[in-house]
């Protein structure tokens, strides 16, 4: 529990409590608990981090980068941050489920509709991060999360522990290609140049995206649930998977559409700008010109059931 004994509740500072008994779930780092704010009684969602010798903070550096794209839409409002002895705290806008926990509760099955308008909302958050020079280098379904309450149609990018920069802001000077990085992301969803140590930028996002809507779309990806001996062994099978699988194979069955974005992001250069509107408009084309922002997701039948109850 992050080195919280389980109590019912813990103030932070003079305005907070948090609920340990109520975990959302976890970040790149620590956990984030439900809690809220004394003052105005209203839900909130706090992070903790557990302080190391290491002056080290992952926390610390989300919050620089929420801080820096606060207003964009779909990225949760900050409210505080905290700073102990033991620990660091993050408050923020509660929101709701996940993307994967959604897609567990509909039995791993979302229609096509529904994929699309989530993929265009997802490929929005990452357009606006980057045109702020931010890369997000660990984009899986995990980490879109939708609106709380009203705001349930609308899908939030979290967890921005691993992010950083790609350009200087002062100088608009590109990071620097380099290799032999430490892997870092999530296997799953992670690129072939992540998995290849090359520093990760625009376009491994992109790719990331691009599994995430081959998974919506088929269930599974061919490498989720891989048996290995190791850690070592497990990245090397999954590596060798994405990079032997053929795309078409990958995409059988699919709109050609999922394999062109796939094969987009996989071709872009390191420093390359991706061409968002390109795959904006393969995503509505697949979804036959429909309005894909009016829709009503698969899921929002699990809220009407539960506000029946």
């Amino acid at each position: 529990m992050n080195g919280f004994h389980l109590q019912e509740e813990i103030s932070i500072g003079k305005n907070y409590k948090l609920f340990i008994t109520k975990k959302l779930g976890s970040g790149a780092f620590g956990n984030i608990y439900q809690g809220i704010n004394i003052i105005n009684e209203k839900k909130i969602a706090i992070k903790s981090e557990k302080l190391k010798k290491l002056n080290n903070s992952l926390l610390s550096n989300e919050k620089e980068i929420l801080l820096f794209l606060q207003n964009g839409i779909g990225i949760p409002k900050l409210y505080d941050y905290i700073q102990t002895r033991k620990y660091n705290f993050m408050i923020f806008e509660i929101l709701g489920p996940n993307l994967n926990e959604l897609f567990v509760k509909c039995n791993k099955h979302f229609s096509q509709n529904t994929i699309l308008s989530l993929g265009l909302q997802m490929l929005n958050r990452i357009e606006f991060i980057h045109s702020m020079y931010i890369i997000h280098r660990d984009i899986k379904p995990e980490n879109f999360l939708i609106g709380n309450e009203k705001n349930n149609s609308i899908v939030y990018l979290c967890d921005f522990g691993l992010s950083k920069k790609f350009r200087d802001t002062k100088t608009g000077m590109h990071i620097p290609y380099k290799c032999e990085k430490k892997f870092l992301g999530t296997l799953s969803f992670s690129s072939i140049y992540t998995h290849l140590g090359i520093d990760q930028s625009r376009r491994d996002d992109l790719e990331s995206l691009a599994y995430i809507l081959i998974y919506f779309a088929k269930g599974n990806l061919p490498w989720i649930g891989i048996k290995a001996k190791n850690k070592d062994e497990k990245m090397a099978k999954i590596l060798s998977l994405k990079m032997n699988i053929p795309i078409s194979d990958l995409c059988s069955n699919l709109p050609e559409g999922f394999s062109q974005f796939l094969q987009y992001a996989k071709d872009l250069h390191f420093e390359q700008k991706p061409d968002y509107e390109f795959l904006k408009n393969l995503l509505i084309k697949m979804g036959n010109n429909i309005n894909l922002t009016e829709i009503e997701y698969d899921f929002m039948n699990l809220f009407k059931k539960d506000e029946s109850k």
